[in-house]
């Protein structure tokens, strides 16, 4: 859309929409149908996950897993982007394990690292779990 920015070295999946005013420092990776709202900056070396979800005005300066909604001041886990997961054909099985995964990550009072660990051990075997521990476990600037 009109003036959006990729800077150098940025790797932009498949499908991506990037409203306007969008901007993207160098070397940000956007996976796969992510969706930036109109005004979003992400930061130079940020990830932004597969399916994922930034509302218009924030600012990512870490990385941002994927099939969530982020927003807020500073950018936070806001849900999952489940109108955009349910029109890429996401059946609601998904939904609840994707739910289950980032309660524990996110809004579980225990820290991060005991949730991830929690993660790996119940959703193993599930390749949306898999998904995003690989993810997070990448992660070099750290997850919002």
């Amino acid at each position: 859309m009109a003036y959006t920015h990729v800077a150098h070295d940025c790797v932009v999946g498949n499908n991506v929409i990037m409203a306007n005013m969008a901007t993207l420092g160098g070397h940000v990776e956007i996976g796969n149908w992510a969706f930036l709202g109109g005004g979003v900056l992400v930061h130079q070396f940020c990830k932004i996950g597969e399916h994922a979800f930034i509302a218009a005005g924030f600012r990512a300066v870490q990385d941002v897993p994927p099939f969530i909604t982020a927003s807020g001041e500073p950018i936070k886990y806001s849900g999952l982007n489940t109108i955009g997961l349910k029109r890429r054909g996401y059946k609601n099985e998904d939904l609840n394990i994707l739910k289950q995964i980032y309660n524990l990550y996110f809004r579980s009072k225990q820290p991060r690292t005991r949730a991830l660990d929690k993660i790996k051990n119940q959703f193993s075997s599930n390749k949306l779990g898999r998904s995003i521990v690989s993810f997070i476990e990448n992660s070099d600037r750290g997850i919002i």
